[in-house]
């Protein structure tokens, strides 16, 4: 995808542009293109950018470690402020200790890169807990008698010990 000149959208009907897509984006392994919809909106002195999308992608569970399918879905909208910080503002946020207070901007006279903004929507769609499902019980060992000998040894030590003060 191309970025989009920011002071090019003032000129557009309705002062905005809306970009269908089904592609797919570097840096995110999908199994299907990524299909949606972006609408970006000069307001002014910020953006409005919305998106709706979805795509299929390979998750790792986080309990057993098996792969699955997560269908990844997007539904979102942002502002993005149209202003130059320059770094004194920068630092004097950071001392003041309001560097949560922070918010996405971007010169008027900049590009709007849709594609790394995609990925980033992406990126923060991703589930923080992956689990297959709901259920999922974890590792579990093809054979029972083997779990003494997966065991690592560097406990052993300590297994002794347990077992000394349980005697």
């Amino acid at each position: 995808m191309e970025s989009i000149y920011i002071p090019s959208l003032v000129n557009r009907l309705e002062q905005s542009e809306e970009i269908k897509f089904s592609e797919f984006f570097p840096h995110i392994e999908t199994l299907t293109p990524v299909k949606g919809q972006l609408k970006i909106t000069h307001q002014g002195d910020y953006l409005q950018v919305k998106i709706k999308a979805d795509t299929i992608i390979t998750l790792t569970c986080d309990r057993c470690l098996q792969q699955y399918n997560h269908r990844l879905l997007i539904n979102t909208e942002e502002l993005i402020w149209l202003r130059r910080i320059d770094q004194a503002e920068v630092d004097v946020v950071v001392e003041d200790g309001q560097a949560d207070d922070l918010w996405e901007s971007l010169p008027p006279d900049a590009h709007f890169d849709t594609s790394q903004w995609i990925y980033e929507q992406l990126s923060l769609a991703l589930p923080p807990k992956q689990l297959c499902n709901e259920d999922c019980a974890g590792i579990t060992l093809e054979n029972p008698d083997l779990s003494e000998a997966i065991a690592d040894q560097r406990w052993s030590a300590l297994e002794i010990l347990k077992k000394q003060l349980s005697s």
